[in-house]
């Protein structure tokens, strides 16, 4: 019985580690909602590590070939989202028309984006960590710039 309850605790301990391991960046939350008829609702929560791990596993060739279709902006990209972490709460933009509107903030260190307009509605949500992480990766991939 004494075996049992080890290998239980031990068996827990790993799971409770993994789980933390795996949620440490944070979560990518995605929410789509179309509101025509037979519209689409999507909506998924995806671990930030998983971007970060599937950067890490995508053949070279291919990061080479992302790298090199965004090269002129990579050095954007980079300074922007590092200066983004600097600031955890911050207002990026907010743009409202008569049926639209858009908004994208930063909140709690996790870029928000969120659009509404002619009744299809997108909610964003990415820790700034991760878009770092694709910078840093990307930029790797690349020949020079």
């Amino acid at each position: 019985m004494l075996i049992i309850a080890k290998v239980a605790l031990g068996l827990g301990a790993t799971l409770a580690m993994a789980t933390a391991y795996t949620f440490h960046e944070g979560v990518i939350n995605v929410d789509v909602d179309e509101s025509r008829h037979g519209g689409e609702h999507v909506h998924f929560w995806l671990p930030a590590t998983t971007v970060s791990a599937g950067l890490r596993l995508t053949p070279k060739r291919y990061l080479r070939n992302a790298s090199e279709h965004v090269r002129p902006y990579l050095p954007l990209l980079r300074v922007v989202a590092k200066e983004l972490e600097k600031y955890p709460n911050a207002e990026l933009v907010d743009v409202t028309d008569s049926e639209k509107h858009v908004r994208i903030a930063m909140v709690n260190g996790k870029l928000h984006v969120d659009a509404v307009g002619e009744g299809d509605t997108v909610h964003l949500i990415i820790p700034a960590e991760t878009l770092r992480d694709v910078a840093d990766r990307l930029e790797d991939a690349s020949p020079s710039i």
